[in-house]
């Protein structure tokens, strides 16, 4: 595993390239990929959990999209329903026809049913915060959470970076090394001056992925939260998913997640897969 790792530090470090505002998932040429069609998803890809409305500027500051373009956009996808607006000031809110086909994508994953008491169960075993994600680009998509009282809390719809999170981690440390390769070459060029403290952490996360069979974060993407995920490859053609427990780094120290909910989280992959097989 640390080999594999190390023949791509060699091809993700030679010489800087100059920053981009996104990675374009279409940037080759492609006579199949309708370009007007890509960017008003990417216009409803901008908003998340927390954002409420936003506005033109903030919209194409966020897809990288000229105003103009952003303007006709969000007048297309508003009279389709996808989103809604407020006149004073024009603010813009995911709309009826979004709710609608998010949550049509979240009862066809079927992983959630059998996750849901097995997440719910170790909520309740560790008083801390149980997810189960999938990737979406550089991010990880929570599809399912559980948090207890005292817990920090993510919830279902949240977006989190790979790059700083247990649940990216494990995700990529999952992935056949071809495909790792290029997600970590993703992460590379989207921020090359962050690359040699990003390539360290992925070296402890594959080295913990192979001795542990999880993943670790502890206080990387927010100081005061410590977690650790381990991926389950529904071995259908499917991506890997991720789940995940999380908490404040106080309740959650190191050892405690080594030691005691990393293999709680390897015991919950197993009975899922357990929970999944055919009779």
């Amino acid at each position: 595993m640390r080999a594999v790792f190390r023949y791509a530090k060699l091809r993700f470090m030679p010489r800087a390239r100059r920053n981009t505002a996104k990675i374009d998932v279409a940037s080759a040429p492609d006579r199949k990929f309708i370009t007007a069609l890509g960017r008003g998803l990417d216009v409803l890809r901008c908003f998340g959990p927390r954002d409420r409305w936003l506005a033109n500027q903030e919209i194409a500051a966020r897809t990288g999209l000229a105003k103009p373009t952003v303007s006709r956009l969000v007048y297309t996808l508003t009279q389709l329903g996808f989103l809604r607006h407020a006149q004073s000031p024009r603010r813009y809110a995911l709309g009826s026809a979004a709710v609608s086909l998010g949550y049509s994508a979240l009862t066809q994953i079927d992983i959630r049913r059998a996750a849901r008491p097995l997440l719910h169960a170790l909520s309740q075993q560790t008083n801390a915060s149980v997810h189960l994600a999938i990737n979406d680009a550089l991010h990880m998509q929570v599809i399912d959470t559980y948090w207890h009282s005292s817990a920090f809390v993510i919830d279902i719809g949240s977006r989190v970076p790979v790059v700083t999170t247990s649940l990216g981690r494990a995700y990529v440390c999952s992935l056949p090394e071809e495909e790792r390769k290029v997600i970590l070459e993703q992460i590379r060029a989207r921020r090359p001056a962050e690359w040699p403290l990003n390539r360290k952490r992925f070296e402890d996360a594959f080295r913990d992925y192979q001795q542990h069979g999880f993943c670790l974060a502890l206080g990387d993407w927010r100081r005061d939260v410590n977690a650790v995920a381990a991926p389950f490859d529904p071995r259908d053609g499917t991506k890997p998913v991720v789940v995940g427990c999380s908490g404040a780094a106080f309740q959650l120290d190191p050892d405690l997640l080594k030691r005691d909910i990393g293999p709680r989280l390897l015991a919950l992959v197993g009975n899922l897969r357990a929970s999944l097989q055919p009779d």
